[in-house]
C-alpha cells in the first residue's frame, strides 16, 4: 500500500505540480481504500496493482494510470450494467478537478474509464487499447491464475444464485468470445489473445 501511495504521488506531481499535497494524500487514500473494501475479492488493491504494472509494462502514460487508479474505484456487485463504471469516471471528473488536473487529462481519464464498460477501443485509440488490455490481461493467465480469478469473481457475486449466475457468467463470457480480438495494444504477446480464448472457453464449459 505505501508503495501504491508513493506512485500516487509521482503520478500526481506530474501532472497537476501545483496541487496540495494534503488534498493529494487524502485522496489516495480514499482510492486505496475504496479498492480495500471487504466485498471484492477480485478487484482488489491487487488487481489495480497487476493493471498498473502491465501499464507500466506497455509504457502507458500519465493518462492511462490515472484512468487505472479510477476504473473500479466504485464497484458495487449488486449495481446494474455500467452503473459502475460511470459511478467511477463521474468520482474521477470529481477528484481530479480538485487537484487541480487539467481539465483535459481529466476528460481522458473519465472516457477511458467508461471505456472499460465494453473494452471496445477504436482503431488509433492507443490509450484506450493500453487500459482495456490491462484490465482483460488476466484473462491470459497460466491456468491457477485464471481459476483464481474466476472463483474471486464468484465470491464477489455471493448474492445471485447458482443457476442466475452461471447464465449472467456465461453471456459475459460468449461476449468476449465474440469479439474478434480481445487485445488491442502493439506491444501485446503473440499468445495472449490465444491463452485468453482457452481460458474463457474452458470456464464456458464447466457453466
Amino acid at each position: 500500500m505505501d508503495i501504491l501511495a508513493e506512485q500516487w504521488r509521482a503520478i500526481l506531481a506530474r501532472v497537476a505540480p501545483n496541487a496540495d499535497p494534503a488534498t493529494v494524500d487524502r485522496t489516495g487514500a480514499d482510492l486505496l481504500a475504496r479498492w480495500a473494501e471487504p466485498h471484492r475479492h477480485y478487484h482488489t488493491v491487487a488487481h489495480l496493482t497487476f493493471v498498473l504494472s502491465t501499464v507500466d509494462k506497455l509504457r502507458g502514460g500519465d493518462e492511462v494510470r490515472l484512468a487505472a487508479w479510477y476504473h473500479d474505484a466504485v464497484y458495487d456487485p449488486t449495481a446494474g450494467p455500467a452503473a459502475n463504471e460511470e459511478a467511477s469516471a463521474e468520482l474521477a471528473e470529481r477528484e481530479l478537478a480538485t487537484l487541480d488536473v487539467p481539465a483535459p487529462t481529466v476528460a481522458e481519464v473519465a472516457r477511458l474509464v467508461r471505456l472499460t464498460i465494453g473494452h471496445d477501443a477504436q482503431p488509433g485509440d492507443a490509450n484506450g487499447a493500453l487500459l482495456c488490455d490491462a484490465d482483460l490481461a488476466i484473462l491470459a493467465a497460466d491456468q491457477p491464475a485464471y481459476d483464481a480469478y474466476a472463483q474471486a469473481v464468484r465470491r464477489e457475486y455471493a448474492h445471485v444464485p447458482d443457476d442466475a449466475f452461471r447464465a449472467g457468467r456465461a453471456a459475459v463470457l460468449r461476449h468476449l468470445l465474440a469479439q474478434p480480438t480481445l487485445y488491442h495494444h502493439p506491444s501485446a504477446h503473440p499468445h495472449r489473445e490465444e491463452k485468453a480464448r482457452a481460458n474463457l472457453t474452458r470456464e464456458l464449459h464447466t457453466l
